[in-house]
């Protein structure tokens, strides 16, 4: 069983980092987008400290791997710090995972979201050091034109601890949430995943995902269909859908016209096992309205009621 964090609460300190990619733009716009995401946070009530990775920019990262690492580092191991946001994703969590110290990390649990590129920090957090993270929007988004109410509910439901139950009433999907299979079924357990493409590469590292037993959740954005079929390839020859207890797809983002994800769906009905339930189109990813989820907690799956709900 993994630790569920304490939630955030009015007051709470929440080290915001750089994982990642860097805030685009010039010093200036930075600076700017920083501004807006401290006005942000402070409306709801979270005092935000925006740690020095925010504000570096190396090219398509958010400054050198060690700066990186560093910022995540000291984020767990303060004990003024009550939670974790990533800023944003982009590219980068992966090449600095051997600079982390996962047992130490695990001495210090606590409350931790971002998504996207995120997703390579999610899978050890969730295994190594057996903590419940959040797969949620992050701040640079809020203060974006799209972040429409609903989404900021879930978003806020996960920052202080009301991420509980059924994860799909009344959700407004893009593309309507159905089962892949015919006849509806059920299936409980570890709810893992994020971001396909980290997921998928992922396998045959030290970080890679472990789905034995568990809910495998799976979400991408700017990929060609052709590129999600490898991906998915690559995991079924890994053994990664024979092990999982159930499949949730979420949003498939500019990854083609309406025709071409229903090749996607096809891709799934050729690659996923027929004996397991599979949910298609669940409301999770780079679109929005979006849900937010608790990665390594405990979730039952009923395509049927095309419902995902924590225990």
């Amino acid at each position: 069983m993994n630790i569920t964090p304490r939630p955030l609460f009015p007051g709470a300190h929440v080290a915001i980092i750089a994982p990642s990619g860097p805030i685009r733009g010039d010093e200036a716009q930075r600076e700017e987008v920083i501004h807006q995401v401290d006005a942000k946070l402070r409306s709801w009530g979270i005092e935000p400290y925006f740690y020095p990775t925010t504000k570096m920019s190396r090219g398509y990262l958010a400054g050198t791997d060690a700066d990186r690492a560093r910022d995540v580092m000291e984020a767990f191991k303060d004990p003024s710090i009550d939670g974790i946001f990533c800023i944003r994703g982009g590219y980068g969590v992966q090449r600095m995972l051997d600079l982390l110290d996962f047992e130490e990390i695990a001495k210090h649990p606590k409350w931790f979201a971002g998504y996207s590129d995120i997703t390579a920090l999610h899978i050890p957090l969730n295994q190594k050091c057996h903590l419940v993270t959040f797969h949620t929007p992050m701040p640079f988004e809020f203060v974006k034109d799209d972040f429409d109410a609903y989404t900021e509910k879930w978003v806020k439901a996960a920052m202080f601890g009301e991420l509980t139950g059924g994860l799909l009433d009344e959700l407004p999907s893009i593309r309507p949430t159905h089962s892949l299979w015919e006849e509806g079924s059920v299936a409980e357990g570890i709810l893992v995943g994020g971001n396909l493409s980290l997921v998928s590469s992922s396998i045959g590292t030290d970080y890679a995902i472990d789905t034995k037993n568990k809910i495998l959740f799976l979400e991408d954005v700017h990929e060609d269909v052709y590129r999600l079929d490898g991906m998915l390839n690559h995991m079924r020859l890994a053994g990664l859908f024979d092990d999982c207890a159930g499949i949730v797809m979420g949003y498939y983002t500019d990854c083609g016209a309406p025709e071409e994800l229903k090749k996607l769906e096809e891709v799934c009905r050729e690659l996923f096992p027929k004996d397991k339930p599979v949910l298609m189109d669940y409301s999770c990813g780079h679109e929005r309205p979006t849900i937010s989820l608790p990665l390594g907690a405990n979730v039952r799956l009923d395509t049927a009621a095309r419902t995902l709900s924590v225990l």
